[in-house]
């Protein structure tokens, strides 16, 4: 490829593959082996989006497995479509909620899809999933000999520990010390080895450090780093997209508006399902979340933070910031003072005063750290363009209270009992309050801007060139190329899983 500053002076000479599925046949056939040896059947990205496509056989052996249970058979759960129970569940429709004006102080429809129901918790484990996999049937990762390395911020890793032991993988999780002592507690019951590196949730370059000391090691393994892997791109530009597509044709009327969708930027996944409700609402914005105490995309980047899951100070090497509209930093102190007001007993019986119906109250567990951020970023978004009630917002609860019990417990220590003068401080200020500063919507000269701050971090410390930057910007087809590697990966799946002989 040739490739120059001008757009219309970039030339492609070839074809791009972007996630590599060459076959490497003896490894491949020991993954196989393997594969038989552990039972293990592998789904394909057709049947995490419809589970109508899923075996009989295999429902039936779900009937009897708990979410959580290391079982090769919940690889089937990783969808958003798994009933809400925390055993013996099979599937239904997408889950999600529908948060009411008398919440959030706005007129617009704010839905948001709900990752609890995942094994593990949280949605990372789909995205780890579209990493290793790929790398497994088509033979580069040998689970006989390798193992998989998952670099990440919390919940990442949780989730590529938790794929490897399903997928018959030994696994290294590596994530900052200052996460929640939930996260630790359960990695050292899944993950073959856990590594952690200085700092809390901005610290993304200790734990790039951290993987670089690996590569120089001499042990055999692979790194699966969700910040530049595409397959983490691809599982929630097909899967999450298409949840979210579902949630929105079951809820919007004829007269209803799909206005946009809001995302921690965090690894640069989770936005891709953004690129999917684009192709299908063109005049939908997509809007990238950060934190204000350290706004990278907003402001270039410093600081430190307190929203577990949403990483930052570098710009991901899988965001498409070209299609990016907004960017609105949160303040984290409203983060940590709403989930409060969502858990503690006098924040939820204020709610009951102010009208929030009981039905939501039960449900304000369901938005962990980030997904309340992800809820304010379409607050805000809500109040800039004056939305009214045929207007919708979508977002998504990445994971839910539950892996952040400690921190509750922390700020109980910090800050002593939360009174109802706290919950109607916090309501009035972080919600009904929540204003249209600090945040930016995007010129074609803002995204380059953002685009470029990737030079800094991929380029000077992690070795990609500047062309390839540059192709990420200018190249026509650059990314709709990855979003049609889907079915040639449900290929490669399909034929494995033949060879297994299990399916």
């Amino acid at each position: 490829m040739r490739y120059n500053n001008l757009s219309d002076n970039y030339h492609q000479e070839t074809p791009m593959t972007i996630i590599d599925l060459t076959i490497h046949k003896d490894r491949r056939a020991r993954a196989i082996q393997r594969a038989k040896e552990r039972n293990i059947i592998i789904p394909t990205y057709a049947q995490m989006k419809d589970p109508s496509k899923i075996p009989a056989k295999v429902k039936e052996e779900l009937k009897n497995i708990g979410l959580w249970d290391i079982h090769p058979r919940n690889l089937f759960r990783i969808s958003w479509k798994n009933q809400p129970i925390a055993s013996g569940g099979t599937f239904g429709g997408v889950n999600y909620i529908e948060l009411p004006s008398s919440l959030t102080g706005v007129k617009a429809r704010i839905i948001a899809v709900v990752g609890k129901w995942f094994p593990t918790g949280a949605h990372k484990v789909g995205a780890a999933f579209s990493c290793l996999v790929p790398r497994l049937v088509t033979g580069q990762f040998d689970p006989t000999t390798q193992k998989a390395v998952w670099p990440s911020t919390g919940n990442y890793c949780r989730g590529g520990a938790y794929d490897s032991a399903l997928l018959a993988c030994e696994s290294i999780a590596i994530l900052p010390e200052g996460m929640s002592k939930e996260r630790f507690e359960w990695l050292e019951k899944v993950a073959g080895e856990t590594i952690k590196t200085p700092g809390s949730e901005s610290n993304v370059k200790e734990i790039f450090d951290k993987c670089w000391e690996l590569r120089n090691s001499g042990q055999d393994l692979m790194i699966f780093d969700q910040f530049q892997e595409f397959g983490n791109y691809l599982w929630h530009y097909e899967v999450t997209g298409h949840a979210m597509e579902e949630a929105l044709k079951q809820v919007m009327g004829p007269n209803d508006r799909f206005r946009g969708m809001a995302s921690a930027t965090g690894s640069g996944g989770t936005i891709a399902s953004g690129d999917y409700l684009k192709q299908i609402f063109p005049e939908s914005k997509i809007i990238a979340s950060e934190a204000l105490q350290c706004p990278t995309l907003l402001e270039n980047g410093f600081g430190a933070h307190r929203i577990e899951g949403i990483g930052d100070k570098h710009v991901p090497w899988v965001h498409n910031v070209k299609n990016t509209d907004f960017v609105t930093a949160i303040d984290d102190n409203a983060v940590v003072n709403i989930a409060r007001l969502f858990n503690e007993e006098n924040g939820r019986a204020y709610l009951a005063e102010k009208g929030v119906p009981e039905a939501t109250i039960a449900n304000l567990e369901l938005l962990g750290f980030s997904g309340i951020a992800n809820v304010l970023s379409c607050i805000k978004v809500a109040k800039y363009y004056e939305m009214d009630e045929n207007d919708v917002m979508i977002t998504m609860l990445t994971d839910s209270m539950e892996l952040y019990r400690s921190r509750l417990h922390e700020m109980h220590q910090e800050s002593g009992e939360y009174s109802e003068n706290n919950a109607a401080a916090d309501f009035a200020r972080y919600l009904h309050g929540q204003s249209t500063d600090n945040m930016l919507e995007l010129t074609y000269l803002e995204r380059r801007r953002v685009h470029n701050l990737k030079y800094y971090t991929w380029v000077e410390q992690q070795g990609k060139t500047y062309p390839e930057i540059q192709e990420q910007w200018y190249a026509p087809n650059y990314w709709t190329d990855v979003q049609k590697q889907a079915d040639e990966i449900d290929e490669l799946i399909v034929e494995f899983n033949k060879e297994v002989g299990l399916s």
